[in-house]
């Protein structure tokens, strides 16, 4: 037989007893069981050990614009590439998607805390055989029935050990975490680029250079022939002279090949395809700008993968008191009402209403070590969690350490190697002269030629070098972000929209300076040219 609701008598006592249950499920719904989060203590030094001497902390007013770091570089080509990275990065996209499905998540879990209500309508219409005991009765008499019913019923379950409240922090702190993803891979596809984008200036400034060592080669082949010709030079100077040139124009062929993967490699950071883009050659001629310095504990807030670590530990701290609220009993609280009769006109009205009303009390007695497995583990993936937000600590102070010892020991060489161009020109520029006097032989200047080549080649790849690490620093230092966006990510692709208050040029007043961000139009002072040899060759290497 079909279950029908059961009305309860009007009595007073049924009345106070219902609503002293739900006066108590509501006083206890603020009750939470299992431990508070607390961020994991991690070890933080006084200072960076490789900053440079006479540091000191960055300034509110240190900073140019806290979100577009990249624009500390005054390279308007590279602003336009990471604005389309910006709108147009797939990776920067799958991340976006996954914070927008973290963000509904806990829209999700809060719906918990409000009771299900739903309505439902019947109607159906049988036909049951009439049977009689005489053997020869007929069978074709029958009965019709008509049963028509409309119902609400609504369910609550108060949140008596704060797991539906430790639901929402979880998911709320996923949504943050999600939030820090997003901007690191937002962050991470920015400096790929930036790097990326001076490595392709890089190679354009060698390509620069090779170009002039070919025709300062083709000159020194012209210039053995020539005395080849007047009977002053052996036929071994030519074919030397020849061979060199020949091995300094393959080497311009294949720098080629370097600068297009390159050039590959940021039409898929724009989201373009290889096939239609393309960045016109520019030889690199910038240098780092200043990069200012905080306290190494404000990195705790300037790195989004150290706050995406931290609060997936919070969202685990909170899976532990979800698994100890199993142990507790759960109250449900329900009242359904509608009404019921065979007859459709008679439907609404007041002989065929039902309704009911009650709590339910349910817990379980025995599960085989189940919710004591779930809370030791749960456990364990908190432990987990703390172990990696220190782990991305740890590797976030040697990012930043590494960075500061590139910059500072490329600062250092590109001196030394400037000095060493300068020194190889002035050798070249000799030993040709003597060439051209006949006091020496052609092999002493290949040799110098060679030195030459080789030290403006090294000075060319140290400016390359340093402006990738200068990027690397910026990246190790968080860029433009802070741990406060985490609550004003959207979701979209492109970068959040900066704090309402922010002064153009300065961060937020609560904030210290953006350790990614310098101040605007502050660079360093470029050494002059090096000298112009005698084989005209000449490079455009920044130096400090």
């Amino acid at each position: 037989m079909p279950c029908r609701f059961v009305r309860l008598p009007k009595s007073p006592t049924r009345r106070v007893a219902a609503l002293a249950a739900a006066a108590l499920a509501l006083q206890l719904a603020g009750c939470a069981v299992g431990p508070d989060y607390r961020r994991p203590a991690t070890s933080v030094p006084a200072s960076y050990k490789e900053a440079p001497e006479g540091w000191k902390v960055a300034q509110p007013a240190d900073t140019a614009d806290r979100g577009d770091w990249w624009s500390i570089y005054g390279d308007p080509q590279l602003n336009a590439l990471i604005d389309q990275l910006n709108h147009s990065n797939q990776t920067v996209a799958e991340f976006a998607a996954a914070y927008r499905q973290a963000r509904a998540l806990v829209g999700e879990a809060r719906a918990a805390y409000f009771p299900v209500i739903s309505a439902s309508g019947d109607g159906s219409r049988s036909r049951t055989p009439l049977r009689s005991s005489n053997s020869n009765s007929n069978f074709g008499n029958s009965t019709i029935s008509n049963s028509f019913s409309a119902s609400l019923d609504a369910s609550w379950e108060p949140d008596l050990w704060g797991k539906v409240s430790r639901s929402v922090s979880a998911q709320e702190a996923g949504q943050q975490g999600a939030a820090a993803d997003l901007a690191n891979a937002r962050l991470s596809a920015q400096a790929t680029l930036a790097q990326t984008y001076f490595t392709l200036r890089s190679l354009d400034a060698q390509q620069r250079l090779l170009d002039d060592t070919v025709v300062a080669y083709q000159q020194s082949l012209k210039l053995t022939q020539n005395r080849y010709a007047q009977g002053v030079a052996g036929r071994a100077d030519v074919v030397q002279a020849q061979t060199q040139l020949q091995s300094a124009q393959a080497a311009a062929i294949d720098n080629g090949i370097a600068r297009a993967q390159n050039e590959h490699a940021i039409a898929v950071l724009v989201g373009q395809p290889a096939s239609t883009f393309s960045v016109p050659p520019t030889p690199l001629d910038a240098t780092p700008p200043t990069v200012p310095l905080q306290m190494p504990s404000a990195l705790l807030e300037r790195r989004p993968d150290i706050a995406s670590a931290e609060r997936k530990a919070a969202a685990a701290n909170e899976q532990i008191g979800i698994a100890i609220a199993a142990y507790f009993p759960s109250l449900t609280l329900s009242a359904s009402g509608g009404f019921e009769s065979s007859v459709f006109s008679r439907l609404l009205s007041m002989p065929s209403r039902f309704w009911t009303l009650g709590p339910s009390l349910a817990g379980t007695v025995f599960d085989a070590g189940l919710r004591h497995a779930q809370t030791d583990a749960a456990r364990a993936a908190y432990d987990q969690q703390v172990a990696t937000y220190r782990q991305t600590v740890l590797a976030a102070f040697q990012d930043v350490e590494d960075n500061l010892a590139s910059q500072r020991i490329l600062a250092q060489e590109i001196v030394v190697q400037q000095q060493a161009v300068e020194s190889a020109q002035h050798a070249l520029a000799i030993v040709t002269n003597e060439y051209k006097a006949g006091t020496t032989d052609f092999l002493n200047v290949l040799t110098a030629q060679t030195t030459a080549f080789t030290a403006e080649q090294r000075l060319a790849n140290l400016a390359g070098q340093r402006m990738v690490s200068s990027v690397g620093l910026v990246k190790a230092l968080g860029g433009g972000w802070d741990a406060s966006q985490m609550n004003r990510e959207t979701g979209d692709v492109a970068a959040p929209a900066p704090a309402s208050g922010a002064q153009p040029g300065n961060g937020p007043a609560n904030d210290d300076a953006s350790a990614g961000s310098a101040k605007q139009g502050t660079t360093e002072t470029a050494a002059g040219q090096p000298a112009t040899t005698a084989a005209t060759r000449s490079t455009n290497a920044a130096v400090q």
